[in-house]
């Protein structure tokens, strides 16, 4: 088993050392997904939701929260993010809104946490925007589903 980065050897909490670490091109995809009320789901793709453009506005978002991700992960480094594409996926006969956010950067550290949480605010907006019709809004599976860059090199999710 690997060891945890982001401990140090009291096992005490700190963020990893980049500094001698080459800069490269890292990209990660995320995916998750909100689960509604068949209603919802038509108000959503028809324009219904008194909010307004609910894909819209969950994309900005995400963009958004993919910037914004070291402000809410301790241990997150800054980063210089260079290119952010947040993708919806409506699946009707599930009612439900896949989600799926690419990110990228030439730099030191990955951008996995970036993409992971461009897909729960994206997420969160949806649920936020629709609240007022449909309460049991589920987020599901927010998870990676690839990585490419940096030491540990291309990961893609197992089916």
């Amino acid at each position: 088993m690997k060891e945890f980065t982001h401990l140090d050897e009291d096992g005490r909490a700190r963020m990893v050392d980049v500094t001698a670490k080459k800069a490269t091109l890292r990209e990660a995809t995320a995916q998750g997904a909100v689960i509604m009320h068949p209603e919802t789901f038509q108000r959503i793709m028809t324009g219904g939701i008194a909010k307004g453009d609910v894909l819209g506005v969950a994309k900005v978002a995400g963009i958004m929260g993919a910037k914004r991700t070291a402000e809410l992960i301790p241990m997150c480094h800054p980063l210089n993010i260079t290119s952010v594409e947040i993708a919806f996926h409506p699946i009707e006969d599930k009612h439900c809104i896949e989600i799926e956010a690419q990110v990228k950067l030439t730099g030191k550290t990955g951008v996995e946490m970036e993409a992971l949480t461009a897909v729960a605010v994206a997420a969160l907006t949806i649920y936020d925007m629709c609240k007022a019709v449909d309460r049991e809004m589920a987020i599901s599976d927010i998870r990676l589903v690839e990585k490419k860059g940096g030491k540990s090199g291309h990961f893609v999710r197992g089916t």
